[in-house]
C-alpha cells in the first residue's frame, strides 16, 4: 500500500446490494468518487517525478507512476542506458496527465534535461564518471549524448591508440569522464580516453619496470611515420627509428612493415622518466658485413645499385645492408671538380673496383673510371706535339684558356698563342666557354697531367711578311681604334696593330689626332721577336719638312759673304772624324724620335 492511501479507511456498514442496484445509502457518488481518486498519486503537469518501469521492448518503455494510468516514453530516449529493464526506477517529466485519449504522456528525456546542467557540472567538480550515448560522427570527433545534452568527444580522447575508424564507435554507450565545460556557450567536452590513461600508467611501469636492454619482446605495428614505426608492447609504445628498420637503406617504412602486423622487436634502450623506449628491427638478422664474401678484395668488380647521391659522390648498395662510396673524382679521369649527379642516378645499377675495403669500419670505396683505360698513359701516342685537334673551351684566366680535347684529357691556350696579330688582353675576348676551337699541341706535361696548346701556330706566322712590307721608313694608312694615356692603337692592314705615342700623334696644324681617325702614319720601328710595330704621324710632314731645310741649306752657302767663307771651311777642318761619327749617330737617333 502506497504512503498516499494507507490512511483510507473503507466504510464499516457499506451496504453492497445498494451498491449493487446503484445506491448507496448515506453516501453520493461524488463522495465514491473522492475516496477513489485518494487512492492515486496526485499529477501536476509539467513537473518532474520518479516512476518504476513496468516494461521494456525496442519500441517502447511503460512507466507507472501510481497514475490511474501508465505512461509510454519512446525507447529512443533511454539509448544510452541500455541495460535498462523492469522494476528500475527512472525520473519522467509530465507533460500531459490526459491527452484526447485519456493517455498519460511522459519524457525521460526533458526529465533529464531539466537537471542535466547541474549534474554535469557537478561530475566535473567530482571527476565523476558519466555514461553517454555516441549519437554521431562530427568533424574532428563524436557527439555524445550526457545526461540529454550534447556533448563533444574529440577523436584524439576516443582512445589512446589513433583510431582511423570513427564509425564503428556511433550507437554505443562508453563511459566519460568531463574534461572541459564552456559555462557561457554551455558546450560540454568528454573524454573515454582520460579514463583508461590512468590504468594504463600503471601498467607502462609495471611493463618498463620489467625492460631490459637486448630483451627481445612481441609487439603490434600502431602507427607509421616518416621517421619511424611505433610499436604497442602491450601497454606501452615504443619507437623503431627508422634507421633501425633494416641493415639497407629504407626510405619509406611501409616498404618493410604493415599496421596492426605482429612483429619481434628487441630493446635497444628506454628512459624510465619519460617512458620512452628505443626498440630495434634489423637487429634481430646478423650485420650484412659479417656475411660479405671472404674472399673480396681490392680490385675486384662489383656490381650495385645507387641508392643515395650527394654532391660529393654516390653510395652504391653491394648487397642488403652493404654500401659503398664512388667518390666524385672515382668517376671520371677528368681534372675538373663536378657533381656527382652530372654522372649517375639514384636506382642506376653500376659495375665498380673496389679502391679500398676496411672490414672492421665496415667502409668501402669504389671507382668507376677505372673500368676505362686512363687517357694519360699513352697521351703520347694520341697527342702527339705538332698534332692538330678540336677541344671545348672549359673556362677562363687572365693568362689563357683551358680547354678539354676528351673526357680526363685538358690543356692550355696561353693567351700570347691565341692569335699572331691581335692583341688579346682577355681570353673572352676571343671566344667563350663551351665553344669549340682547333688547336695544336705544343708541349706534353705528362706529370701534371697537362698539354701546352697552341691557336695561332696553324697558320703560318704573318710576321715573317709584316717584316718585310713595314719597314722602317715605310708610310701606311692606319686607323687610331684606341686612345690611351701613353698613346694609340693603330689599326693597320692585314689585321695587324701599331702603336704611336702622344708626341707622334701631333698633327701639322698642331692638334691632336682623334679616335677613328684615319690618318698616314709612318714606320719608325719595327720588332718581329716581340711583335711590335711603332709609328709615328708627325714624321710624315716633319721629315719632309726637314728634307726641304736640306735641300735649301747649300743654295744659302753660295750667297754667303765671301770673308765667311774661309771660318766655315776652318770649323770643318777643326773638326776630327770621330766628332764626325758622333753627330752623324746623334742625327739618326733624332730622325727615329728616340
Amino acid at each position: 500500500m502506497s504512503e498516499l492511501t494507507k490512511n483510507v479507511q473503507p466504510l464499516q456498514d457499506f451496504n453492497w446490494d445498494e451498491f449493487e442496484n446503484g445506491t448507496v445509502a448515506n453516501v453520493s457518488k461524488e463522495e465514491l468518487d473522492k475516496a477513489y481518486d485518494e487512492t492515486l498519486n496526485k499529477v501536476s503537469e509539467h513537473q518532474v517525478v520518479d516512476g518504476k518501469v513496468i516494461s521494456v521492448d525496442k519500441k517502447e518503455v511503460v512507466v507507472n507512476i501510481g497514475y490511474k494510468s501508465d505512461g509510454i516514453i519512446p525507447a529512443s530516449e533511454f539509448r544510452y542506458n541500455p541495460d535498462l529493464k523492469a522494476g528500475d526506477v527512472v525520473e519522467v517529466y509530465v507533460e500531459n496527465a490526459e491527452d484526447k485519449k485519456g493517455q498519460l504522456i511522459l519524457s525521460h528525456k526533458k526529465a533529464r534535461l531539466s537537471k542535466s546542467w547541474d549534474r554535469v557540472n557537478a561530475a566535473l567538480d567530482n571527476e565523476e564518471v558519466v555514461q553517454g550515448f555516441i549519437k554521431c560522427r562530427t568533424k574532428g570527433g563524436m557527439i555524445v549524448d550526457v545526461f540529454g545534452i550534447e556533448a563533444f568527444l574529440p577523436g584524439s580522447q576516443i582512445d589512446v591508440h589513433p583510431i582511423r575508424d570513427y564509425d564503428q564507435f556511433v550507437g554505443k554507450t562508453m563511459e566519460f569522464k568531463i574534461v572541459k565545460i564552456n559555462q557561457e556557450f554551455r558546450n560540454v567536452v568528454v573524454s573515454h580516453k582520460a579514463l583508461i590513461e590512468a590504468e594504463l600508467e600503471a601498467q607502462k611501469k609495471e611493463i618498463i619496470g620489467r625492460l631490459e636492454k637486448g630483451q627481445i619482446l612481441e609487439g603490434t605495428v600502431k602507427n607509421i611515420t616518416s621517421y619511424g614505426v611505433f610499436v604497442d608492447l602491450g601497454g606501452v609504445d615504443g619507437l623503431i627509428h627508422i634507421t633501425d628498420l633494416s641493415w639497407g637503406r629504407v626510405d619509406d617504412p611501409h616498404k618493410v612493415v604493415e599496421l596492426d602486423q605482429k612483429i619481434n622487436v628487441v630493446i635497444l634502450d628506454f628512459d624510465d622518466e619519460k617512458k620512452r623506449i628505443a626498440l630495434g628491427l634489423k637487429q634481430l638478422t646478423p650485420h650484412p658485413w659479417e656475411a660479405l664474401d671472404a674472399d673480396l678484395k681490392v680490385g675486384d668488380h662489383v656490381k650495385g645499385k645507387v641508392v643515395v647521391i650527394a654532391d660529393y659522390g654516390a653510395f652504391v648498395e653491394v648487397q642488403p645492408g652493404v654500401e659503398g662510396l664512388i667518390h666524385v673524382s672515382e668517376m671520371s679521369w677528368s681534372q675538373h671538380l663536378r657533381s656527382a649527379q652530372e654522372f649517375l642516378n639514384v636506382g642506376d645499377e653500376v659495375e665498380a673496383v673496389i679502391l679500398t675495403l676496411d672490414r672492421d669500419e665496415r667502409k668501402m670505396s669504389l671507382g668507376i673510371k677505372q673500368l676505362r683505360e686512363d687517357p694519360w698513359e699513352a697521351i703520347e701516342v694520341k697527342y702527339p706535339v705538332g698534332s692538330k685537334h678540336t677541344a671545348k673551351v672549359r673556362n677562363f684566366t687572365n693568362f689563357g684558356v683551358f680547354v678539354e680535347l676528351e673526357e680526363g684529357v685538358d690543356g692550355l691556350i696561353h693567351i700570347s698563342d691565341l692569335s699572331w696579330t691581335k692583341k688579346v688582353k682577355h681570353p673572352s675576348e676571343f671566344t667563350q666557354v663551351g665553344a669549340e676551337i682547333d688547336v695544336i699541341v705544343l708541349d706534353i706535361d705528362k706529370e701534371n697531367r697537362r698539354l701546352s696548346l697552341g691557336h695561332k701556330q696553324l697558320e703560318d706566322n704573318p710576321w715573317d711578311v709584316f717584316e718585310e712590307k713595314y719597314t722602317v721608313g715605310s708610310v701606311h694608312e692606319g686607323k687610331i681604334t684606341e686612345l690611351l694615356e701613353k698613346g694609340a692603337v693603330v689599326a693597320l692592314e692585314d689585321g695587324v696593330e701599331g702603336f704611336a705615342t702622344p708626341k707622334h700623334l701631333v698633327k701639322e696644324d698642331g692638334t691632336s689626332a682623334a679616335a677613328g681617325e684615319t690618318l698616314p702614319f709612318k714606320v719608325i720601328e719595327f720588332n718581329k721577336d716581340s711583335k711590335r710595330i711603332i709609328l709615328s704621324h708627325s714624321r710624315t710632314f716633319e721629315d719632309a719638312q726637314r728634307e726641304e731645310k736640306k735641300a735649301a741649306a747649300p743654295k744659302k752657302a753660295r750667297v754667303a759673304k765671301k770673308d765667311e767663307a774661309p771660318k766655315i771651311e776652318n770649323v770643318a777642318a777643326s773638326t776630327s772624324l770621330g766628332d764626325l761619327d758622333v753627330l752623324a749617330e746623334l742625327k739618326a737617333k733624332m730622325e727615329k724620335g728616340e
